[in-house]
């Protein structure tokens, strides 16, 4: 019996860890975005920047430091001498200044903040690199598309010139159909070698993001069709408001000016300071007497009066920096809502537009040219016509391209806007 489960349950692990166990591969768009965040130098920058902000947080939040005094009391100045007056002595002194308290822990949270916004900077900083590397990736992809479109018509073209030559030597096509076939040709070539400049120049350029050689290979991978999503301005703005990295970090901005309130507060209490003063008396030379020495204790409460309302102007400037970030914050939305606006609008039509081109023009030019090569074949039709009909496809199939690539580099720049990732990239 038990000779019988084993094999059935070795199967069945094997079922289970080769199926849905293992974790799913990231794409290439992916891969080429997490290694231009790993070595991009302003990521980098934004690092330093946080560890700065942190080393401020304890710079800027002890205690200060404690005062050490020397001094000489009552000395004559007729001898200079330690040992001629009862009042002279040499005065060791300490002191130490303290806060109000809850002030050290006020200024804390204020430099605190600062690290918050630098982490939205560079959560920012990071979508833009993901939304860069996009637009890159789909217009590579859209290039090497159109070369291998223009190489399929390049295909078709040598079929065409082999039909033309067959006619001319047969008299029914004329010398003129066959020289504007090598005409096509070459512009067909030339194309290809704009192309080919094109793809080299992406290739550089992302390339440049991930700090490898120019020439590094750059592999990519077809692009979906287009389905539709179904995004409103209204919903997008709802996203960017939770998500979106520079809209967070006018928010801490705001909340920074407000802990500044809270700190110009304590510029209206006391501050401290404690200090111990030891005096040490010599023996008077004059009478012999041995002199004690003194110990004092003093403290010192700072006075906050409000001169010229100084006070008054930190806590009004925190205030107005309030209202400052948060207008800044609702001219962000403002701005959002305006390019949201055109990208869904943009969206909607590249949707309408893609099924438009695959479900009725592609197929209808498909079967026009099909239809135009025989015509011509038997002689019912002007070599023009199919010439027409070739370059109609290539049209036709670049302009798909395009559609489907300009589709989702608007895409990615919704994904910068909102800061969340909505490309389900393969």
């Amino acid at each position: 019996m038990n000779r019988i489960k084993l094999p059935i349950f070795l199967s069945i692990l094997i079922l289970f860890t080769s199926s849905g166990f293992g974790q799913e591969q990231p794409s290439k768009l992916d891969a080429l975005v997490a290694e231009a965040i790993k070595v991009s130098p302003r990521i980098k920058v934004l690092k330093s920047k946080h560890d700065a902000a942190v080393s401020r947080i304890e710079i800027g939040t002890n205690l200060p430091d404690p005062m050490l005094t020397l001094g000489l009391m009552n000395l004559p100045t007729n001898s200079f001498s330690f040992t001629q007056e009862p009042m002279t002595g040499k005065i060791v002194g300490l002191s130490q200044g303290f806060p109000f308290p809850g002030s050290l822990s006020a200024k804390a949270d204020v430099i605190a903040v600062d690290t918050s916004i630098i982490n939205e900077e560079n959560a920012d900083l990071k979508n833009e690199i993901r939304r860069d590397m996009s637009k890159l990736y789909y217009d590579l992809i859209l290039t090497r598309r159109e070369i291998e479109l223009v190489l399929e018509s390049k295909s078709l073209l040598h079929q065409i010139s082999d039909v033309a030559k067959s006619s001319y030597e047969v008299s029914n096509a004329s010398l003129h159909n066959v020289i504007q076939v090598e005409v096509q040709l070459t512009r067909v070539r030339d194309k290809i070698e704009m192309l080919r400049g094109n793809e080299k120049g992406l290739i550089a350029e992302i390339n440049a993001l991930l700090l490898r050689d120019e020439d590094s290979e750059v592999s990519t991978e077809e692009t979906d069709t287009i389905a539709a999503k179904g995004y409103s301005t209204n919903s997008l703005i709802s996203i960017a408001k939770i998500k979106r990295p520079f809209l967070n970090g006018i928010k801490y901005s705001e909340e920074k000016s407000r802990l500044m309130e809270e700190l110009a507060e304590y510029d209206f209490y006391p501050n401290f300071n404690l200090g111990l003063q030891y005096t040490e008396r010599d023996n008077i030379s004059a009478s012999g007497v041995n002199l004690n020495d003194f110990l004092s204790v003093m403290v010192g409460i700072s006075l906050p009066i409000n001169y010229g309302g100084k006070k008054t102007a930190r806590v009004e400037e925190a205030q107005f920096l309030q209202t400052l970030n948060r207008e800044r914050f609702n001219s962000s939305v403002q701005s959002l809502s305006q390019a949201f606006g055109k990208l869904t609008a943009k969206l909607h039509e590249l949707e309408n537009r893609e099924k438009l081109v695959t479900e009725s023009l592609l197929p209808q030019a498909e079967q026009l040219l099909k239809a135009a090569l025989a015509d011509y074949q038997v002689a019912k039709i002007d070599f023009v016509n199919v010439m027409k009909a070739e370059n109609d496809i290539l049209t036709i199939k670049t302009e798909l391209v395009t559609l489907r690539t300009n589709y989702y580099k608007n895409l990615a720049e919704i994904e910068f806007l909102t800061g969340e990732k909505i490309i389900n990239s393969k």
